[in-house]
């Protein structure tokens, strides 16, 4: 599942890869509600990006079916 993570006052936007949803969401969630300062985020890739909590402007989850083909086909 495709996860994208907006970066306050730039025009950065993260991309990551989650198996597991709630997993990802309880960690956002967690960093919010602690007094954690930098969140981290491990990707399917095993690639881990640090993000500051107070520069997190949207969380977007893409839920849709990655196997969609395009094309011609029967």
């Amino acid at each position: 599942m495709k996860v994208k993570i907006g970066v306050a006052e730039s025009s950065r936007v993260v991309e990551l890869e989650v198996d597991d949803l709630e997993a990802f969401q309880k960690r956002i969630e967690d960093g919010f509600s602690s007094g954690e300062g930098l969140l981290w985020f491990e990707d399917t890739k095993k690639h881990k990006v640090g993000i500051p909590k107070e520069r997190i402007a949207f969380v977007e989850v893409d839920i849709a079916d990655e196997r969609q083909s395009v094309g011609f086909g029967a």
